[in-house]
């Protein structure tokens, strides 16, 4: 630093600290009289025992300053002092992060100290220039055959994986994790229970996964402040390495539940609710944090957020938010979880926005002949289950009947085993021309 930056950094610094004093608490809020702060600012909050409980400005009520903790709030009571910080909440990062389980604030879950030689970045950025991003046109081997043949993923790309509860989205994310050739995976747990989160990083991440992630957890138990932060947290350290050249996979894990916690602070801080008890903050908080993620002029963000619908209902307001802007959705099918195939992708129902643009004629001629086959089988499905389908009244169900076997034979993966794109494909060609 040469001497003109350090006078510009000494013109800059606070020389006396600004403090508030707590007016009231109302159920998630923190009512402040004073100090002067803007929003989405880091305010302390120093409690009777001495303690600092980290607070974020979320709005205001004439002079009155509203804030939400991060943490629960104890030992705090009329009168106790807010000190403002000036600055946004920041997490820090650098290689030595990866392999490490961290919480919303970037602290390690496992009690060490951070690593040193870290760069402190805030977690709240600006999505790139459209005219920055460069047209996704290179396919990303995920290691899943069913996703590299027929649902080809593109690097950069950004999809939504749809599901309702126990149908495989946790366990399709630790194959993604395992097999992707990306460089790095950032995963954010969001609002999962205590104990899928250990369950998680050893079963379905494993060792060989965890070496080359960063986990970012935030637990249902925690705070609607501290959900919400994990996801920008894990987007934010995901724009680090992007921002160095690297191919990043970003898989939270779920964005319904961001959502969820984004409702909670807006019905809090007095926002009407509108479409199906979500406030309008719930809408423009979804774009702005997906779209931060994709391609840049410098690396790719290739991203996967799951999304819980309700009943299997894909018409949920947070699944169709999602979907509209996303560039791809994959739908997992309780019906075909029930059979007994893993993962269970509904390929028919699934589709891959920019597939048409990363693949060969070749390769699309074998993932629409595939598709085709499928298809026809499931729109006569009932007839063939009760025998009323007579061979010979259509050549081309005929076909899918004697292929069908195959293709859900090749559909299914074993959570252990890895398949190249190349040898997938190889595998459709023999499937389907027997060669």
């Amino acid at each position: 630093m040469d001497i003109n930056q350090l006078i510009q950094s000494l013109e800059h610094t606070e020389t006396y600290s600004h403090f508030g004093k707590i007016k009231r608490v109302v159920g998630l809020m923190i009512e402040s009289t004073g100090p002067n702060v803007k929003m989405g600012e880091v305010c302390y909050i120093h409690t009777s025992q001495r303690d600092k409980i980290m607070a974020e400005v979320v709005g205001f009520n004439d002079d009155v300053v509203v804030l939400m903790p991060y943490t629960e709030i104890n030992d705090v009571g009329p009168g106790s002092l807010v000190e403002a910080t000036r600055q946004p909440l920041s997490v820090k990062v650098g290689q030595r992060l990866v392999g490490k389980v961290v919480n919303a604030l970037g602290q390690p879950l496992d009690d060490t100290m951070l690593p040193h030689g870290l760069v402190a970045i805030n977690t709240e950025q600006s999505p790139p220039n459209p005219l920055k991003r460069p047209r996704i046109l290179e396919p990303i081997e995920i290691g899943v055959k069913t996703i590299d043949t027929l649902l080809t993923v593109g690097k950069g790309q950004r999809v939504g994986i749809f599901a309702g509860s126990g149908v495989g989205k946790s366990t399709l994310l630790g194959m993604i994790a395992r097999n992707s050739e990306a460089d790095l995976n950032v995963i954010a747990l969001i609002g999962e229970r205590g104990r899928e989160v250990r369950e998680f990083i050893e079963k379905d991440l494993g060792s060989e996964g965890l070496s080359k992630s960063i986990v970012v957890v935030a637990t249902s138990d925690q705070p609607a402040l501290m959900r919400i932060k994990g996801a920008y947290t894990a987007t934010a350290i995901a724009e680090y390495f992007r921002d160095r050249g690297l191919n990043v996979n970003l898989m939270m894990d779920s964005v319904t539940r961001v959502a969820m916690a984004q409702r909670e602070v807006g019905l809090a801080t007095g926002e009407p609710p509108t479409t199906k008890g979500y406030p309008p903050s719930v809408f423009a908080v979804l774009p702005k944090l997906l779209e931060r993620t994709g391609t840049s002029d410098l690396g790719t963000i290739t991203a996967f957020y799951t999304v819980l619908v309700d009943g299997d209902d894909l018409n949920d307001p947070i699944a169709d938010t999602t979907r509209g802007i996303l560039d791809g959705h994959f739908v997992l099918d309780r019906k075909l979880a029930e059979r007994g195939q893993f993962p269970a992708l509904n390929v028919l129902k699934s589709i891959s926005r920019v597939m048409p643009q990363i693949t060969t004629e070749k390769e699309q001629k074998l993932a629409n002949e595939l598709r085709a086959y499928l298809s026809s089988y499931e729109e006569n499905y009932e007839l063939i289950q009760i025998g009323a389908y007579k061979r010979g009244s259509n050549p081309q169900v005929d076909r899918a009947i004697a292929l069908h076997p195959k293709i859900i034979s090749f559909l299914k993966q074993g959570i252990e085993e890895d398949c190249t794109r190349e040898t997938a494909m190889s595998q459709i060609e023999s499937l389907l021309y027997g060669g």
